[in-house]
């Protein structure tokens, strides 16, 4: 299944698809012709605010139509409808998960995405329920219906971007006034405004983006022999498709804070040169462990101990860290010279702590630390 855009030259299909078809949970059952063409008219269907997409099947028949629009604010809704003859089979759901690949794959990076229906709708809300969408507003008496002249109750649901990306569900706490009470006071200030991005001299240091996965995979690949010694991820060169999930749930990782990875580029020619970030974070404390790889296309040249230095005086500096750590086998000898030539204090060797990267021997590790007075 997969969804094509509308085009104006398809306006005779549209027109036929919208009044042909029975809509007995919209504002209007039964559209008649001369609404939808002022509605393409107006830009109802087309616009810098509005997209119209195609539902179609394995057989590339059109079985619906879905339309996403707000597209200029941060929070798009959407509008889908499946024709009668193909309603139960499914489309619905399938559907809906590409609009929500349609939204937060957009540049823009939308933060949510949200939907609609009238209370007594069963099978769109069951569709919202099977895709992930969470239940967040029941309004009264909210959903007029023309047709009947009475009113119904309308439920919202949204998806945020931090449950797309994680494949998760977070409820809604609808008892929340205690939790607002025991949390105001731990939010550390990283989770809030910290930066998409940053510079050092020679370099861009940015949040993951799903467009970098082609550029990661093709340094993995150019990198894989020196990566494979010490990278548990790298004993496989991973398909573009495991890249990019990859980066996925970094970008998760990252707007919630868990982890942050980030992404390395040469300000003056915009090439992607390796990954570093903050590992192992603490924000109690708070510590950070850095951790970094390279492209060897680009070793030798100071890159990743210039990108270090950059990512400990931020995090020392814009972060409030105490405590930065640097953590590599005893054997990893340019990952050791990166952490020496930042001066950082070797403060002990961990024996038989770790396994080495294929799993097959008990390694020691170093801990290279700084820390603030």
């Amino acid at each position: 299944m997969r969804l094509t855009e509308w085009t104006m030259e398809e306006q005779e299909q549209l027109i036929h698809f919208m009044t042909t078809n029975n809509w007995p949970f919209h504002g209007n059952s039964n559209p008649a012709r001369e609404i939808i063409e002022k509605t393409i008219e107006e830009g109802g269907y087309e616009s810098d605010e509005v997209k119209t997409f195609w539902v179609e099947n394995e057989d590339q028949v059109k079985v619906g139509i879905v339309k996403v629009f707000d597209l200029q604010d941060e929070i798009p809704v959407f509008d889908l409808r499946i024709a009668e003859s193909h309603r139960g089979h499914g489309y619905g759901p399938a559907a809906l998960r590409k609009v929500a690949d349609y939204v937060f794959s957009l540049p823009e990076e939308k933060i949510r995405v949200e939907g609609h229906t009238r209370q007594d709708n069963f099978a769109m809300r069951k569709t919202f329920e099977r895709v992930g969408f969470v239940k967040e507003g029941h309004l009264r008496k909210a959903w007029f219906s023309p047709k009947e002249k009475s009113y119904y109750d309308a439920i919202t649901y949204g998806m945020t971007r931090e449950d797309y990306l994680q494949g998760t569900t977070t409820p809604v706490h609808w008892d929340d006034s205690q939790a607002a009470v025991e949390t105001d006071t731990q939010v550390h200030p990283a989770m809030g405004n910290f930066p998409d991005a940053f510079e050092s001299e020679r370099l861009l240091i940015r949040a993951p983006k799903l467009e970098d996965a082609e550029y990661i995979l093709e340094s993995i690949k150019m990198s894989h022999k020196a990566l494979k010694a010490w990278m548990p991820w790298a004993q496989k060169i991973q398909t573009l498709e495991e890249t990019t999930e990859n980066v996925r749930l970094a970008m998760a990782d990252f707007i919630t804070r868990k982890d942050l990875r980030l992404h390395l580029f040469l300000k003056e020619t915009g090439e992607f040169i390796g990954c570093s970030g903050y590992h192992r974070i603490n924000w109690k404390i708070p510590k950070v462990e850095i951790g970094y790889w390279l492209d060897s296309r680009f070793e030798g040249k100071g890159y990743m101990t210039e990108a270090a230095e950059r990512l400990t005086e931020f995090a020392f500096e814009d972060l409030g860290a105490r405590r930065v750590e640097i953590r590599c086998d005893t054997d990893n000898v340019r990952s050791r010279a990166v952490a020496e030539r930042l001066k950082f204090p070797l403060e002990g060797i961990l024996i038989k702590e770790g396994l080495s990267a294929d799993g097959k021997l008990v390694r020691d590790t170093c801990v290279y630390a700084k820390v603030r007075a």
